[in-house]
């Protein structure tokens, strides 16, 4: 790693930086052009998320709070648990303990630094971690490596079968830093009692774990009250999701990342809420007069992402369905599957319900919960198994009406490369015009934004779909 990227604390650049950019707004719009002055390697995402008007900021100032409970938690006298986007950070606020989400750190630094997460990532093979891992965990992780960030005091990881460069990272990390470690496994199959009985007996020791770690017992009491905010939080998303339906769309293409970088931050805490409450309130005034979400006022295109999106500098893929009256219909991040959802009808025993009538019961929804988060239950096996890849994606497509289906991943992500071209001829003979991009979601040398770009651009041109 270069000398310089020593000099300072990833998380402490981090949180000044979004810091900052959550106040950038506080002023007059006048105020708020002329900061844009003095801040030219930042310009361009802090005006993608201010000009996204208050849910933007919103997004800003949740990004915000995440960097500053990292910072403060050990003065404050919490631990710090590392994890993964296949879990649930719901069982941690319940118990009083800092969540880090290792791809949302990952993808936050790749699209407000200029410089990537590119030392880092090369750092994390020089740790140790194969080159060929998941860049999406390789970035934050090499400056933890490199002791650049807040200590964390021990590791969940849940996916083991599900993401193999993700478990294997994740175990690593514990070796290389010292650190206490439980892999919780995943469901072989939703929906029946002997898996739905060992995955709940699995979160308990889980449970018992982090009770090890922390020296505090669960309160039941704060896990009901978790759960309850996951209730609303889980209707504001019904909701959204209803009306993401109509045509044209009331949801901006940033939205889409608002809605599972919420509930990778804060499920089941009121900052998630009070996001999804302004997205809703937001969608509603547009449906009423019948407007689209896009800047443009005019959707031309619905498109489904089957896997993840791209986490380029400047949040220049957002911008550019926004600027091609493209709708961002979501992808496997977004959407979620409690059994009030209506695409929950289509693929039988994958939904979840919440219950807090009882200790067990609440065990159980959570846990439930957990297994329904993305991977987790698409990608346990052969793709197109019932309620697996295939199925799912074909129930969303189907149900917000897209026009088109695009793939994104990683060159680490084995799974889904093992599978997705098979994917795709399947989802073509289903009548879906579905793009490949070969690209790095996390990592812009493996293939520039420009040429990702223009690759993008050819496939709607050739397919005659703008």
């Amino acid at each position: 790693m270069r000398p310089e990227m020593r000099e300072y604390n990833y998380d402490w650049l981090m949180g000044s930086m979004l810091h900052a950019a959550s106040r950038v707004s506080n002023g007059t719009p006048k105020e708020t052009e002329l900061t844009y002055r003095y801040i030219p390697y930042f310009k361009n995402v802090a005006q993608s998320f201010i000009g996204a008007g208050e849910i933007g900021i919103q997004i800003l100032k949740l990004f915000d709070r995440y960097y500053e409970n990292i910072l403060t938690a050990h003065e404050r006298g919490q631990k710090i648990a590392a994890s993964t986007f296949c879990f649930s950070p719901s069982i941690f606020y319940a118990m009083d303990i800092v969540p880090i989400c290792m791809e949302l750190l990952t993808a936050l630094g790749n699209i407000v630094w200029r410089r990537g997460m590119f030392d880092y990532m090369d750092y994390g093979v020089e740790a140790g971690l194969p080159e060929t891992s998941c860049s999406s965990q390789r970035g934050a992780l090499g400056a933890y490596f490199a002791g650049l960030c807040e200590p964390i005091d021990f590791i969940v990881c849940d996916t083991p079968g599900v993401c193999d460069t993700n478990a294997n990272a994740f175990a690593f990390t514990a070796t290389f830093l010292d650190k206490p470690y439980y892999a919780l496994n995943y469901p072989q199959v939703l929906g029946d009692d002997r898996s739905q009985n060992y995955h709940v007996e699995d979160y308990k020791e889980l449970v018992r774990f982090m009770e090890a770690q922390t020296g505090n017992k669960l309160d039941y009491d704060r896990l009901g009250e978790v759960l309850q905010e996951v209730e609303k939080q889980d209707a504001l998303i019904a909701d959204i999701e209803d009306m993401h339906t109509l045509k044209p769309t009331p949801l901006a293409p940033i939205h889409n990342i608002a809605l599972y970088a919420g509930k990778f931050t804060f499920s089941g805490n009121k900052e998630y809420t009070r996001l999804l409450e302004m997205i809703a309130d937001s969608a509603k005034k547009r449906v009423k007069i019948g407007a689209s979400g896009l800047k443009t006022g005019d959707e031309k295109l619905r498109v489904y992402m089957i896997y993840i999106d791209h986490y380029t500098l400047d949040m220049n893929f957002w911008n550019w369905f926004d600027e091609n009256s493209v709708a961002h219909m979501g992808g496997m991040l977004s959407h979620h599957f409690r059994d009030n959802i209506e695409y929950t009808e289509a693929l039988e025993g994958i939904s979840y319900g919440v219950d807090t009538s009882s200790p067990e019961s609440m065990f159980n929804s959570i846990a439930q919960m957990n297994a329904r988060l993305p991977m987790v239950r698409s990608i346990r096996g052969p793709y197109d198994q019932p309620n697996m890849w295939l199925e799912e994606t074909l129930a969303l497509a189907k149900n917000f009406r897209a026009d088109c289906l695009i793939y994104n991943g990683t060159p680490g992500c084995r799974n889904t490369w093992a599978n997705v071209k098979l994917m795709v001829r399947d989802l073509e003979k289903h009548g879906y015009p579905t793009h490949i991009m070969n690209d790095d979601a996390f990592d812009d040398r493996v293939e520039s934004w420009v040429a990702t770009r223009e690759r993008l651009e050819e496939f709607f041109q050739v397919r005659g779909l703008l």
